[in-house]
């Protein structure tokens, strides 16, 4: 009978394989992801996982782009909705919004909300702006944000939550 494996495990076991191979020479794939109508990248060494939003209990007195908290695996995660926190919108709730989880060795339990996800995706032939480091143009002209988890955790507005 085969191994019945959780899809953490399997997500933890994916990214270990990527970054195995990032360490041999090739390149880390980049997750594409879509908030409040742009394409955005996230390194996947950033998140530990990817999941559809559970059930979440909303916060008083909090700021308009934090949607609150959710129980995940017996863990309690701050949601932030990133279309919102970067007044692009907000998450439309469509069955195709997903969190992302930040990986557990930034040491925080957030989650960010986004609108959908694209994929993986290879830069390696991509345009990169040399003004915008964080700005890089696909082959059919589309344009793609690099979004840095560890800036995002950084900044203190993002770790204010309280009005």
């Amino acid at each position: 009978m085969a191994k019945r494996t959780n899809l953490r495990e399997f997500q933890q076991n994916l990214s270990d394989r990527m970054l195995d191979k990032s360490r041999m020479g090739g390149q880390l794939p980049l997750l594409g992801v879509q908030i409040g109508g742009q394409n955005w990248l996230v390194e996947m060494r950033e998140i530990s996982e990817v999941l559809s939003p559970p059930p979440m209990t909303k916060v008083p007195l909090t700021r308009a782009w934090f949607r609150g908290v959710a129980n995940v695996r017996g863990n309690l995660y701050c949601i932030a909705d990133l279309a919102a926190y970067m007044n692009q919108g907000e998450a439309s709730g469509a069955v195709s919004n997903r969190l992302l989880l930040v990986a557990d060795r930034f040491g925080v339990n957030a989650a960010l909300l986004v609108d959908c996800i694209l994929g993986l995706r290879d830069v390696s032939r991509w345009q990169n702006d040399v003004v915008r480091a964080h700005e890089y143009t696909d082959e059919q002209g589309g344009v793609w944000h690099k979004l840095g988890v560890v800036d995002l955790l950084e900044q203190p507005d993002f770790l204010q939550i309280g009005i």
